[in-house]
């Protein structure tokens, strides 16, 4: 028989300092800490209290967490700057902050990474396909990992697929 799962009550002091190591281990945005006090059983004012003391420890920086979040996934991912921006407009990142993240994004390393990934993903594609069918599927799938379809189209050209 299961047990029904009991809700743990912390105390402010609990929840700043479990919010703190949360923090620590990675960069978080605001929304993720008000989620995760929330999954502690905090809401409103008392959790407002802690995400005040939280940034101003510089356990909590939307700055810095925008930053780091769109390197990692351009670098790691590959993601492109459309998907990258939607993913921050959906954590509640400032537009300030979108803009000041989409700058850690090196211009001539974002074609290159284009460029790559048009290679790696045209090399995948069955062969014998119409050639307008699989440059048309290429641009489609660039697309949907956020780059601009005006570059992802200069870059098949480019690439003469």
């Amino acid at each position: 028989m299961a047990y029904p799962e009991k809700k743990v009550v912390y105390t402010a002091e609990q929840a700043l300092e479990a919010l703190q190591h949360y923090c620590a281990y990675q960069d978080r945005c605001h929304q993720e800490a008000r989620d995760k006090l929330y999954e502690l059983g905090y809401g409103g004012p008392p959790a407002e209290e802690i995400i005040v003391e939280l940034i101003r420890d510089k356990y909590l920086d939307e700055e810095r967490f925008a930053r780091s979040y769109a390197r990692g996934k351009f670098k790691m991912k590959r993601w492109g700057r459309y998907r990258i921006r939607n993913e921050l407009k959906q954590r509640k990142i400032s537009a300030y902050c979108i803009k000041k993240a989409m700058t850690e994004i090196d211009e001539a390393e974002y074609y290159d990474t284009l460029c790559r990934e048009l290679e790696r993903r045209n090399a995948a594609e069955k062969p014998g396909q119409h050639p307008y069918l699989r440059r048309r599927r290429l641009a489609d799938y660039l697309v949907k990992r956020g780059y601009e379809s005006g570059l992802v189209w200069q870059a098949i050209n480019d690439l003469e697929l």
